[in-house]
């Protein structure tokens, strides 16, 4: 067959061209299609290389010579079949020689190409379908292959489209046709399609190549699309079932071109405001791409490549809405809704194309809380599917799986990993050796074991890795990257490497701080007000306005231990921040006084911080004006008289379920001696002397010296701690605390017997 195919091509060449070899090559073409590439393009490289430019060649002359003969157009229509497979071909053809087979065109044919479209009197003619098909495959291509040398045609054809297609009144006036409702199929033309489909295609493939150009900005992008485009999505979220296939393509690969220009500036996040002026506008939004999202029908189509239209719809939605809640602050929306968490979970147990599946955890993730996670069950097959996809891509000699990039891996395992049913998964997993590894080539990886190391789990499994906790302690000494130095000493810190234990009372009677504020600083604005309103009224304030360098661990427990009192600024990024968690953490085991405040709308603690804050009052500055906020805040910082150094902790009248931080305190009643027969309901009352003595009467030797500080209030809250919290963080806490102030791990055995003796109490029952 081989031979046979080879004399065809050479007839191809001879004037006139015989119908019966365009028949013939059609025939052996289709028979490809059905099987693997690799050995007919091994054996006739030469050959299809020279059918490919005679196709260029034809299709950038006058079309009429040709259009209107069938076995033309059948031929051409199965050679771009066949390219399609071809650029997903995986069995062995080298990327370069895919390259060479797919587009051996000149700039000069292209523009005759484009030319021809203009020039179309008919805007269904045939001509234009069958072009479409080869920049379409052009733009599979390059999604599939966005990080290899460009290809030297890639500009022209997107500078052109963008400029020619994209950019003027007919493509505005095609997505005005596409904001009605009722959309005739006679809308859906050949020309319009191009412009609008393939155009918008091959745009959002080139956006995510290497180096590319840009035409316009992200912000010009989005100003000229970002109306029309929230207008159709309004328009047909709710008749989905109703799409025909155009519709279909046409809005996926608008939202597409949407992601990228949002997605390219997901740092500095101005473009927000172009397409979501207000809350408002992004939660409406959010809600019709869900409901899009939520068409099952659409997941049997998804492929497990960007190859069809379904696929392309739901991963560009999935795109935008990880988008939004990177840049926005409305996880509580995602928070509230069930049906958002149902959508997700079903488009990521339901997808053949790992990138959706990874783009759902990822949402997941991000804007669920822990609790939430739980419940949906799904944290054992999100840690699984990550560490499969990292191994295959570690492995891999161009570090990526299935074309995603290890780097983005990464970076999205960055989002996962700050839930601490994740750090559990990864320690029974045992994985953290894996990352250690690929830690020798990727720093992100640095930051993520940060994170993970506030798991006792975890802990143990980077100190036993001697050679890595060796190269840990070498990069704090050779001080050549700060910030790499800065997450070293956060790893090294949780590792308690290096720590001095501070007692709580280490309060020197010079250069004291009455109040330390621990925040994000991406809450800057509104603590810097919080700062100046406090000072005003002398209050001796600590805050790292210009982020401390050098050893930021040793600065920020310096600050601790020489503040009374800590207001922790609650939002979000708060709680995701390692720094402010460690802060946390360490102001918690200090027993400082801990007065919280709320700075982001609709946040409520979760996690850890709300481990950490159990049901403490706080000054909500999101419900009330400045200077209202202040005052609640300096009534109670004056309840608890911050200008002394025995303070009174706030305490709710009612016992909660979850701890309150320990916090510094005197004791205005005297000291008695404890009874054996005292009135077990009476330990809410104890003092710390009575504590003492029921601990060493029952030989708790280590929690006796370990509680030194507690008082019967104190002693409840933490039995309820016990029995109510995440094991693997109470357990975690108490040995930062053992090993900090005692220098020894803790007692599980002596935790066990608190836990019995306590529960046998009278008060609980």
């Amino acid at each position: 067959m081989y031979t046979n195919f080879e004399l065809l091509i050479a007839e191809l060449f001879t004037t006139p061209v015989s119908t019966k070899v365009v028949y013939q090559l059609n025939l052996i073409l289709q028979e490809q299609i059905d099987v693997s590439l690799s050995k007919f393009v091994a054996e006739c490289f030469s050959s299809i290389l020279k059918l490919e430019s005679w196709t260029w060649c034809l299709l950038s002359q006058d079309f009429h010579q040709w259009i209107n003969e069938s076995s033309y157009r059948e031929l051409l229509y199965s050679l771009a079949s066949f390219n399609k497979k071809l650029v997903y071909d995986y069995s062995g053809i080298e990327v370069d020689r895919k390259a060479a087979l797919l587009f051996p065109v000149t700039v000069e044919q292209i523009k005759n190409i484009f030319q021809q479209i203009e020039q179309a009197t008919d805007d269904n003619d045939p001509f234009i379908s069958i072009v479409s098909l080869w920049f379409d495959n052009h733009s599979y291509f390059v999604h599939d292959n966005p990080h290899v040398t460009k290809l030297s045609i890639t500009d022209y054809i997107n500078q052109y489209i963008v400029e020619r297609y994209i950019m003027n009144r007919l493509f505005k006036s095609y997505l005005a046709e596409l904001q009605r409702l009722d959309l005739s199929s006679t809308v859906f033309t050949a020309k319009m399609l191009f412009h609008v489909r393939t155009s918008l295609f091959s745009l959002f493939s080139y956006l995510g190549t290497k180096d590319h150009r840009y035409f316009y900005t992200a912000d010009e992008m989005l100003r000229y699309l970002s109306d029309d485009y929230l207008q159709i999505i309004h328009v047909h979220h709710a008749t989905v079932a109703q799409w025909n296939r155009d519709l279909l393509a046409c809005i996926g690969h608008l939202t597409g071109v949407i992601a990228k220009c949002y997605w390219s500036d997901e740092k500095n996040g101005t473009n927000t405001k172009i397409l979501f002026p207000t809350e408002q506008v992004t939660c409406n939004h959010v809600r019709e791409l869900i409901q899009i999202l939520s068409y099952e029908p659409f997941y049997k189509e998804i492929r497990s490549v960007r190859w069809n239209d379904e696929t392309v719809l739901i991963d560009s939605i999935l795109m935008v809405l990880l988008n939004i809640v990177k840049t926005q602050n409305i996880n509580w929306f995602f928070r509230s809704n069930l049906s958002i968490r149902e959508t997700l979970l079903n488009v990521a147990e339901n997808s053949a194309y790992d990138e959706i599946c990874l783009r759902a955890y990822v949402v997941m993730g991000e804007v669920l809380t822990d609790e939430q996670l739980k419940e949906l069950k799904i944290t054992n097959s999100m840690a699984g599917f990550f560490f499969k996809m990292l191994e295959e891509a570690w492995q891999h000699p161009s570090k990526e799986y299935k074309q995603i990039p290890i780097q983005y891996l990464l970076r999205d395992f960055q989002i996962l990993s700050k839930n601490d049913s994740i750090k559990q998964r990864t320690a029974d997993l045992s994985k953290v050796q894996l990352l250690i590894q690929v830690s020798e080539q990727y720093q992100t990886v640095y930051d993520i074991l940060w994170t993970l190391s506030f798991n006792t789990d975890v802990q143990q499994q980077l100190r036993s890795n001697s050679f890595f906790m060796s190269k840990l302690l070498h990069l704090t000494r050779e001080r050549k990257d700060e910030k790499l130095c800065q997450i070293v000493n956060g790893i090294l810190w949780n590792l308690h490497i290096h720590q001095q234990s501070r007692p709580s009372s280490d309060i020197s009677s010079q250069n004291t701080f009455d109040i330390m504020i621990s925040y994000s600083h991406k809450d800057k604005s509104l603590c810097k007000q919080i700062y100046d309103e406090l000072t005003r009224r002398n209050y001796r304030v600590w805050i790292d306005f210009d982020q401390m360098h050098g050893n930021v661990m040793d600065a920020m427990a310096q600050a601790i231990d020489r503040s009374r009192t800590i207001i922790i600024c609650m939002s979000e990024e708060y709680r995701k921040s390692n720094f402010c968690r460690a802060e946390a953490h360490y102001a918690f085991q200090q027993q400082r006084h801990i007065v919280p405040v709320l700075l982001q709308k609709h946040y409520k603690p979760d996690g850890w911080l709300l481990f950490l804050i159990g049901q403490l009052l706080y000054v909500d500055f999101t419900e009330h004006e400045l200077n209202v906020a202040i005052e609640m805040l300096l009534k109670e910082l004056s309840a608890n008289d911050v200008h002394e150094v025995d303070v009174q902790p706030v305490i709710p009248k009612d016992v909660a379920e979850v701890i309150l931080p320990s916090v510094s305190r005197t004791t205005t009643s005297k000291t008695k001696a404890l009874s054996v027969d005292t009135e077990r309901h009476n330990m809410l009352q104890w003092t710390q002397a009575e504590v003492q003595e029921w601990l060493t009467k029952h030989r708790l030797v280590q929690l006796c010296r370990l509680l030194s500080d507690c008082d019967g209030r104190s002693l409840v809250q933490l039995y309820k701690y016990m029995k109510g919290g995440e094991r693997s963080v109470v357990i975690s806490l108490l040995e930062d605390d053992c090993i900090r102030r005692l220098n020894e791990s803790i007692s599980l055995i002596e935790i066990s017997r608190f836990r019995s003796l306590m529960h046998q109490e009278r008060w609980n029952k």
